[in-house]
């Protein structure tokens, strides 16, 4: 049986604590993030990673990205990391910026067919950094069935994964919207996967280096496809399939 919480205002200890407990046990959380809402597995657990997965109706070839709490945790997930990318992560997180790295090869974790790489991202949600604080990195994808669109709202996901997910997280109504950018740092050069809520121009402003082999932005997208906030964590490859996230097994990948 499902619980919901109420995650916003000064009373948050219940829904810390019930999240927190789910998460160790190896059970699912929906949480809101700044662009879309997430469902959430302790990320070295490949047991709830597969029930993530389960849950949303998707296959070992579409990994979730990871949602880590500070900048400095890059590190210790990610390896052979580029001034470059390191550069677009300060400064655009927390924010919609998922980067693509090489996973650091003694972790003990099962994301999927990831093809020795991780996508990152830090939200820029404080209430979700602080549950991420006391959980560790989270698989997180965003919160919906396979080829729908992702949840705005906490009833939304609510409707589509049901009893899937042992705690919901509401924390009103996302505002965000627009998928986050994916950046690809394991090439020469960082390479946008997907344009989302940053532009081209913004990461181009702070790494003129940066390129884009699709510079359509995915508002321009099917809006099943449109709100994904993470996608697979492989090597970026871009795909026009009209699903929630797109597997990325050419390039690289990332919901978040």
């Amino acid at each position: 049986m499902s619980e919901r919480f109420e995650f916003t205002g000064d009373e948050l200890a219940p829904a810390f604590r019930a999240a927190v407990d789910a998460i160790e046990v190896g059970d699912l959380v929906v949480l809101p993030t700044d662009t879309v809402y997430g469902i959430a597995a302790d990320a070295f657990k490949a047991d709830a990673v597969q029930r993530l997965l389960d849950a949303k109706g998707r296959g070992r070839d579409m990994p979730p990205p990871v949602l880590i709490s500070v900048v400095e945790s890059l590190d210790a997930l990610a390896t052979d990391v580029p001034d470059a990318g390191r550069k677009l992560c300060e400064e655009f997180w927390p924010g919609p910026l998922t980067v693509i790295c090489h996973a650091q090869t003694s972790l003990m974790w099962d994301l999927g067919e990831t093809q020795g790489t991780v996508a990152l991202r830090v939200p820029d949600h404080e209430n979700t950094r602080e549950l991420l604080s006391r959980t560790g990195p989270l698989a997180v994808s965003s919160a919906n069935k396979s080829g729908r669109p992702a949840a705005l709202d906490v009833y939304d996901a609510e409707e589509q994964l049901a009893d899937s997910v042992a705690v919901y997280l509401d924390g009103g109504p996302v505002t965000g919207g627009q998928p986050s950018t994916i950046v690809d740092l394991t090439g020469d050069v960082p390479r946008v996967v997907r344009l989302g809520a940053l532009t081209l121009a913004q990461l181009q402003a702070i790494v003129p280096e940066v390129t884009a082999d699709d510079e359509k932005p995915a508002g321009d997208k099917p809006a099943e496809d449109k709100p994904v906030d993470e996608q697979p964590t492989e090597a970026p490859v871009e795909t026009s399939n009209a699903q929630d996230e797109k597997p990325t097994n050419p390039d690289a990948r990332p919901a978040d």
